[in-house]
């Protein structure tokens, strides 16, 4: 077993597998496969582990990487050759196909967010959570994202119960890769410090998406080159700058189409376009369907797969000036 230099994250170096067949599952001892479109899954631990007494025998999931956050409480961790106990709050990193197991203390209070392999395979190389679920590992997360970790599980567990339709999996698509990108921020290393630069990007977006700033500006706030900012993101999230403001602008404009009364023509004034036809076109080009056939609630399999949001074929659209 080995050991990082603060002593907070743990992993096994040499792992081998066990020498009896083990079962293997989506979700543990249901025998139906997740839905296609959903690309992750989140429960508490209780709701699953409660049926079985508080033990997850071992078992192992092909296709499917995991994340454990036990906020509170106990759990018996194995991990193929590797047991130990150890107390809440820990994040457990278990990538796909390795064998493993747990048992809960009744008290126990968490979340267990499954990932499909095919969207982390979909990321950059090094993109941080691609490379956080590639082995196994636990870490003590810091007290303020404790709190974060919960209360983001809690409203994906709720984009979950409005169920994947209409297309209602593009929320839960958003808040299940926010929650597991905080997970993996939890993780001391040369990778997290690399992305640094990358985290601070996206929280500017967060607050300066809808005034359409040049790069110019962004790279200022972030005391770096634009060049810089560039390579880093491709690195990192495998998308432009331009291509993740982008997304931002296209994830709030169907929040607000769909889920709210605001005309097209509001939604354009709301998200900093001056010009209603300059967003229509705007969005014609990121979905390949005009909005209001998404006010309609008009959805075909064309404009779905155009619609994912950069996920499979990000969008090469300009940043709007």
């Amino acid at each position: 077993m080995g050991r990082d230099v603060s002593d907070n994250v743990w992993y096994d170096t040499d792992m081998a597998a066990l020498h009896h067949p083990v079962p293997a599952y989506d979700l543990y001892g249901d025998v139906d496969a997740l839905p296609p479109l959903q690309f992750v899954h989140c429960e508490t631990i209780r709701s699953r582990s409660q049926r079985y007494e508080w033990e997850i025998a071992p078992h192992v999931h092909p296709g499917l990487g995991q994340v454990l956050f036990v906020a509170r409480g106990q759990v018996d961790l194995r991990l193929e050759g590797l047991h130990r106990a150890l107390a809440g709050p820990r994040l457990v990193f278990v990538p796909s196909g390795l064998v493993h197991g747990f048992r809960f203390s009744p008290d126990v209070r968490g979340f267990v967010v499954t990932v499909a392999q095919p969207f982390l395979e979909g990321l950059a190389r090094q993109d941080a959570l691609r490379l956080a679920l590639r082995r196994a590992a636990v870490h003590v997360p810091a007290q303020a994202a404790t709190r974060q970790l919960l209360v983001l599980a809690r409203e994906l567990l709720r984009a979950e119960q409005l169920g994947l339709e209409p297309n209602g999996y593009l929320l839960q698509r958003a808040l299940g890769e926010a929650w597991l990108r905080l997970a993996v921020a939890q993780i001391a290393g040369p990778a997290q410090a690399q992305g640094a630069l990358v985290r601070r990007f996206e929280a500017l977006v967060e607050t300066s998406y809808r005034a359409h700033r040049p790069l110019g500006f962004y790279a200022t706030q972030l005391n770096c080159t634009v060049r810089t900012l560039a390579r880093q993101v491709k690195e990192q999230r495998g998308l432009t700058p331009m291509q993740l403001i982008n997304r931002r602008l296209m994830l709030e404009a169907r929040r607000l189409l769909r889920f709210t009364n605001a005309r097209c023509a509001e939604v354009a004034v709301e998200l900093g376009f001056e010009d209603p036809s300059y967003f229509s076109r705007f969005y014609r080009r990121m979905t390949g369907q005009c909005p209001n056939s998404e006010k309609a609630g008009v959805w075909n399999q064309e404009g779905d797969e155009a619609g994912e949001l950069a996920r499979l074929r990000p969008p090469g659209a300009k940043m709007l000036a």
